[in-house]
């Protein structure tokens, strides 16, 4: 079952992981979204106010007056959004560099599968992971919508919101991916996917005060999250499409150079 059936095994073999890493990224959205009563208040929000406007600008903070501003800047924009990352970059290392590193890979491959169709298996695999966990969490925020106070907000603008949020997670796992298939070194991957993702996270709101710099945002995976606003305007067609687009190149380009390369022993 497990030659004849990548998908299924490698999702039986990560169900623990995929049910903390659930669970995780569930506590700590649900835990700061239950934080907005206690930021909407005068004094909270005069403090906020009296920060320097290039400040707020880097952290995303222009707007915490409202629900979808502060779930925009601390949740989604930051801390749930560092969480799936680097699940992403460590999920997607794993699909095929993981089982090189281990040595078991050249033993897998001998058996009547291809490399195409492990690869796309096991990245299949992997973009269900993201689906439950980014399900999970949507579940949890919609439980939260009258206990927290986060008015304004409809089940489909969160909706939206994950969406995006699956599809960030998709490009992190899949550049992880790509790389670790390509080379089959799990460090090269992972620092690969680690440095892709905090010079996007300085080009979504550092970079940028840099006068001449502005352009470097609409480079930054981030931006691509949460610029288009999606609690309140929806899916950006654009930013998902890019997403989804650089998840099928990369996803493409790592099982090309696999299928052509040896495999370390």
């Amino acid at each position: 079952m497990m030659l004849r059936n990548a998908f299924t095994k490698w999702l039986w073999d990560a169900r623990r992981s995929v049910l903390v890493w659930a669970l995780a990224v569930a506590v700590v959205g649900g835990v700061y979204a239950a934080f907005w009563p206690t930021i909407d208040n005068p004094n909270i929000q005069e403090a906020l106010e009296s920060y320097p406007e290039g400040l707020l600008d880097a952290l995303n903070y222009n707007d915490m007056s409202t629900p979808a501003g502060y779930l925009t800047a601390s949740v989604y924009g930051l801390l749930v959004a560092v969480l799936l990352l680097v699940y992403a970059v460590s999920a997607g290392t794993r699909t095929i560099a993981g089982d090189e590193e281990a040595g078991t890979l050249d033993l897998i491959i001998a058996h009547p599968v291809s490399r195409t169709r492990l690869a796309l298996q096991r990245f299949a695999a992997f973009l269900a992971t993201v689906v439950i966990i980014t399900v999970v969490f949507w579940l949890v925020m919609l439980a939260l919508i009258a206990p927290a106070g986060l008015d304004g907000i409809s089940a489909g603008q969160f909706a939206a919101m994950h969406l995006h949020l699956a599809l960030f997670t998709a490009f992190f796992g899949a550049l992880a991916f790509a790389v670790g298939a390509g080379t089959g070194s799990r460090p090269l991957a992972l620092g690969v996917g680690a440095a892709v993702g905090v010079i996007g996270y300085f080009a979504s709101g550092i970079i940028p005060q840099v006068e001449g710099l502005e352009w470097v945002e609409n480079l930054s995976p981030f931006n691509w999250l949460i610029g288009s606003d999606p609690l309140r305007n929806g899916v950006d067609l654009g930013d998902s499409l890019l997403m989804a687009g650089l998840v099928a190149v990369l996803v493409a380009a790592g099982i090309r150079a696999f299928d052509r390369r040896d495999i370390a022993v």
